[in-house]
């Protein structure tokens, strides 16, 4: 515990001190009077005793605390919050403009995510990754929601999918330095530890990129306390999508989409319509923190001082009649 004002404690005692040393003082000449009249004396009960000393003593009490407050006691403790760093990475590649969810599965993604992002505490930092065939970082990191919604809204349907350069572009952003997959028979870069940071994938899971190139890029970010959570965006039933003049068939493939997430510890989260994507970002298990913050103490202290002297004075009016 700590004070802002130091020398009022020792205003406190010396106040304190002085108000004790002269109601015995007082209690010493009352008692020796009355006993120049014969009243009173070392007889007296212990009943009576405590009537006469008691709401002073509360009084008394109650003094140090008053003064002790305006010293502005503070104590450190630890404070829960949700806090840490959550990069969200969108698929925009062509599949992404399938309407199976209405109106198609990116303008859902992106309204699921604005819905998310808006929801958090600025003691989320929130980064935006966009892939295709390639991954692109649009929003580094940072407390500034807006920033991350606007890059958010910039979003486009183009491309194929590549979830493995989405994973390792996520890792970038949150490590802050390049993420490669290790050459075939070296060890695998050391990324450090980053617990406090989660990557949530929306996408349709299709991926036209190398399978294990995804798992290893998952596998890395396991090491790294890093934890991977899918959304699923599209129905298994699939739909139709035409690019360049061509219609092609896609639907949401969740074994993919859950495999990345088990590697990690994460979870996967899927919707069939747009309004359960919206709601199954709320799902999103984020950090709960905690940091040390210090808090005031004065008003409790306060509060003490203040039900002393009311104790005390509402026992000198049922005692004696008056407040004295």
């Amino acid at each position: 515990m700590t004070v802002r004002y130091p020398f009022m404690l020792v205003v406190a005692v010396v106040v304190t001190a002085g108000a004790v040393w002269a109601y015995l003082i007082l209690q010493r000449r009352r008692t020796a009077a009355l006993a120049a009249f014969g009243v009173g004396g070392p007889g007296g009960s212990r009943r009576a005793a405590v009537r006469r000393h008691l709401p002073y003593a509360l009084l008394l009490a109650a003094l140090p605390l008053l003064l002790g407050g305006l010293a502005r006691p503070q104590a450190t403790i630890d404070v829960p919050r949700v806090s840490g760093t959550v990069v969200l990475v969108f698929d925009v590649s062509n599949s992404m403009a399938a309407k199976d969810v209405a109106p198609n599965r990116l303008a859902a993604a992106q309204a699921a995510a604005t819905s998310f992002v808006e929801e958090q505490p600025d003691t989320v930092d929130i980064g935006v990754v966009v892939f295709g065939d390639q991954a692109l970082t649009t929003q580094a990191p940072t407390d500034d929601h807006a920033a991350a919604l606007a890059a958010i809204n910039r979003l486009t349907a183009t491309g194929g999918t590549s979830l493995g350069q989405a994973i390792l572009a996520a890792l970038t952003t949150i490590t802050g330095k390049p993420v490669t997959l290790p050459e075939a028979g070296a060890a695998p870069p050391q990324l450090g530890y980053w617990g406090s940071a989660s990557v949530v994938v929306l996408s349709d899971g299709e991926d036209t990129g190398d399978p294990a190139q995804a798992e290893a890029a998952a596998d890395l970010a396991a090491a790294a306390g890093v934890r991977i959570q899918t959304v699923g965006v599209g129905t298994t039933a699939g739909a139709t999508v035409q690019v360049e003049g061509y219609q092609l068939a896609t639907k949401l493939n969740e074994q993919v989409l859950r495999g990345l997430a088990d590697a990690t510890g994460g979870t996967y989260l899927t919707a069939g319509d747009s309004g359960a994507l919206a709601a199954s970002t709320r799902s999103i298990d984020l950090k709960l923190t905690s940091r040390k913050e210090p808090v005031e103490l004065t008003g409790p202290v306060a509060g003490l001082a203040l039900l002393l002297l009311a104790a005390g004075a509402l026992l000198m009016i049922r005692w004696h009649g008056r407040i004295v």
